[in-house]
């Protein structure tokens, strides 16, 4: 929500909506988690409150007289949602005993980019992406925070942009690296 995220730090405009921005976005997450668990004590009454809302939350477990999200009658997409996060962990856990087998040349490799800070506006990000020898797509690609074809920054703020490199083009499977090596077989 543009209110959570705002009262997370993240910027969230015509322009620039930081809840696309991963490490951002990432960041910000994992400080709303930390505050619900300090609230509710137990993880899937605050994945209850990542999907519906700390105020919701707490309004139901008051209305409800219980303590754990586990015991609410919640709408049927929050509830699903705790049990989603139980599934996913599970299957991250050991995915292989759940039928997912990865070979590593069936990976994404990660795309490296250069960072390049940014204290004015541009007017045309398409123009940008072209002086810097890549395309609008790939410019928005790799920055998906970005939500329009211009970056006003009247305020003057720092943003750091990702730049795909001409070497990350092109990549060789075999040098993939793997994020958990029990995800793949050889």
């Amino acid at each position: 929500m543009e209110a959570t995220g705002r009262k997370y730090g993240l910027e969230v405009n015509k322009n620039i909506d930081e809840r696309y921005h991963v490490e951002k976005a990432t960041v910000a997450a994992c400080k709303y988690l930390k505050d619900a668990y300090s609230r509710y004590g137990d993880w899937l009454t605050v994945a209850a409150s990542y999907n519906a809302g700390k105020g919701r939350i707490s309004s139901e477990l008051s209305k409800q007289e219980v303590t754990s999200a586990m015991d609410l009658w919640l709408v049927e997409e929050t509830a699903r949602y705790m049990f989603r996060i139980m599934a996913a962990k599970q299957v991250f856990s050991d995915p292989a005993k759940f039928g997912f087998i990865l070979r590593a040349d069936q990976l994404y490799p990660p795309i490296p980019y250069e960072k390049v800070t940014v204290k004015t506006s541009i007017a045309d990000l398409a123009r940008y992406a072209k002086d810097k020898g890549i395309t609008y797509y790939q410019l928005r690609d790799a920055n998906p925070w970005l939500r329009s074809t211009s970056l006003e920054n009247k305020t003057g703020r720092t943003y750091t942009l990702h730049i795909p490199t001409q070497e990350g083009m092109h990549y060789n499977p075999e040098q993939i690296p793997v994020h958990n090596k029990n995800w793949i077989i050889r």
